[in-house]
Parts: C-alpha cells; structure tokens; sequence
C-alpha cells in the first residue's frame, strides 16, 4: 500500500513537473523564435543545439532535485500511514518520527498524541477489567463455598451461616452500585438533584448515623461546622461523599484515635474536612488515593470510594485533596460553591 503511495504520487509529481518544463521551453522558443533569435550567421542552429543540451541538463536536475524533496515530503506520510495499519488491528506502539515539511509535523505531532491517549484508554480499560474480576471473585467464592458446604451437608443450614451468604451479597451489591455511579460520573451522566440547605444539618446527621459504628470502635467523632451554612447541593451524593471519607476513616483510625468532621466558609466556596488521627497513607501513595480500585492499605473494601468521592465532589464543581503522614492521621479536603450553576458534569 505504501509503495503504491509513493507511485501514484510521484507520477503525478512527474507529469506536472514535465507539463510546466515543456509549457516553459515552448514558450521560451517561440519567443526567441518571434525575436530571430534562432537562427545564427552560417545558418547553422547551434544557438538551437545549445539551448536544446541546456534543457536537458537542467530537466535531469530539476528531476532530480524534486524526486529528493518529493521523498522527503512523503517519507514521513508514508512511516504515518504504516502506523496507521498497525492501529488498525490494535497495536498502539508505534510512534511517527517528526519530520519533513512543517504542516506533517503537525498532523505527525497530533497523531501521536491521539495514539498515546488511545493506548492509555486501553490500558485503563484493561486494568478496570482485571481489577473488576479481581473485586467479584472474593464475595463470589465466599458465596459459592458456604453453598456448597450447605448443599454438601458440611455446614448446618443455620442463622450464621446464612448471614454470611447475605453479607456477601451485599458486598456485591454495593460493588455494583459503585461501579455504575462511577461509571456514570465519568461520562457525564450523572444528574444532580440540588437543592438549596443547611450543609450543617446533613453533617449532623451523617455524623449520627456513623455514631453507634465509632462507638463500637472506640473512636470519637467530633463535629465542627455551623448549622446555618447555606449550601446548593444534591444531598443524598454530598453524603454518599460523607460517608466515603468517615468510613475510610474510621477504617483506618486505632481504638481510641479521633475523627473530626469541620466545615468553613470562603468567599465563593464551603470547604469541608475529614481528619483522622489513624495510620496515615504513604507519600507515594498520595497520588493514587482518588484511582478506581486503588488500595494503600490491606482493605476489604472495594478500593472505588475515594474515586466516587473525587467524581462526586467534581460534579458539583468543587474540588478535593488529601494531606497525610504516616503515623499521624489523614486528612481529606473539598471545596463546594456556594451557589453551583449546572446540574450535570
């Protein structure tokens, strides 16, 4: 196909190039022609001979001077349309040395930025496939063994082991329902119901509901915030938020530690916090805390709350951040206007 390219194009660089050689030479005779100029004293035509060797020479040059730059313009659409083929078929390796004129390095340059994000996207794609099969499989096994051993008379149909079954089953579901929000997030589909309230009043209420879990976990819950603070807000995912951060916390905090839940106005924006005195996050982990199935830390969970958090939080155009240090505690920061303008990110 490339070779093909480069023959079709070069004979019709070769056609125009001998039309223009030819149109120019039978101008130049007819004007010489017209001005007498061809004949010479003796009759003889050697200003004809002449002129004639000297146009040739200059075609075989011109040829090939223009065959160099014609293969340097087209070398480069060439190794472009190469990459192109193994695209195609899902390689996403190649990479197109920029060269030849200004307008292909262009569209080289801008190639070559499309394949990297195509290959990220597989990438991401990949791994989100393998970490989703990995997530299933604990509670799927979990499941299927108790069956079993009640199907095989190994273990009594009684309460506990029934329970068990349910709470698996529960940890698929939530699983689940993570894996849409955030699926829905990411694409923008996600509809914010908003509604202008007291932001107090749902950290208020948040915090009680976590209250009899940190009780059972020798964990004090503190409250920080003004129950006048006006927010517009989709309450139910601003506490879906809430309730990834104090669970993570409480998650990683030792009996006796604290967790404080604070609320400041800005001028434009509410900023919120969550602060543990807990184990803390690594530094090179601080950058991963917000990707999809992401654990620091040994964990149960299913490594998608932080990154609903993020997306959550971005939908109501705010933003969040994490500060931490081993042996000290975490703490997790997002900023909500006050008055947000859209419903969906």
């Amino acid at each position: 196909m490339r070779g093909r390219f480069f023959w079709r194009i070069g004979a019709l660089f070769a056609m125009f190039f001998l039309f223009s050689v030819g149109a120019c030479a039978f101008f130049i005779y007819f004007i010489i022609s017209a001005l007498g100029m061809i004949q010479t004293p003796g009759g003889n035509g050697d200003f004809l001979r002449a002129f004639g060797i000297a146009a040739v020479i200059f075609l075989l040059f011109a040829l090939g001077s223009s065959g160099r730059a014609l293969r340097r313009a087209t070398k480069p659409l060439g190794d472009l349309m190469d990459a192109t083929e193994r695209v195609a078929v899902g390689d996403y390796s190649p990479r197109v040395a920029e060269r030849g004129p200004r307008e292909v390095r262009a569209l080289i340059r801008a190639f070559n930025a499309m394949i990297a994000r195509l290959q990220a996207s597989d990438t991401q794609r990949r791994d989100l496939l393998a970490e989703m099969t990995h997530e299933l499989r604990t509670p799927l096994t979990v499941i299927q063994g108790n069956l079993e051993g009640l199907v095989d008379g190994v273990y009594p149909a009684d309460r506990e082991h029934l329970e068990r079954i349910l709470e698996e089953t529960r940890v698929l579901a939530r699983l689940i329902d993570d894996l849409r929000t955030l699926a829905l997030a990411e694409r923008g589909a996600l509809i914010l119901q908003k509604t202008e309230m007291e932001l107090g009043v749902l950290l208020n209420e948040t915090l009680a509901s976590f209250q009899p879990q940190a009780n059972a976990a020798g964990v004090e819950l503190i409250g920080n915030f003004s129950a006048e603070l006006q927010a517009q807000i989709d309450p139910a995912r601003i506490r879906q938020v809430l309730e990834n951060l104090i669970a993570n916390a409480l998650r990683y905090t030792p009996r006796g530690g604290k967790i404080i839940v604070e609320s400041v106005a800005t001028e434009n924006h509410v900023r919120v916090s969550v602060t543990d005195n807990g184990v803390g996050i690594a530094a090179e982990d601080l950058l991963r805390v917000f990707d999809r199935f992401y654990k620091s830390r040994d964990s149960r969970g299913s490594g998608l709350g932080l990154a609903i958090a993020k997306k959550l939080v971005e939908a109501h155009n705010g933003e969040i951040s994490v500060e931490s240090r081993v042996g000290e505690g975490t703490t997790i920061r997002f900023n909500l206007p006050l008055a947000a303008q859209t419903e969906k990110i």
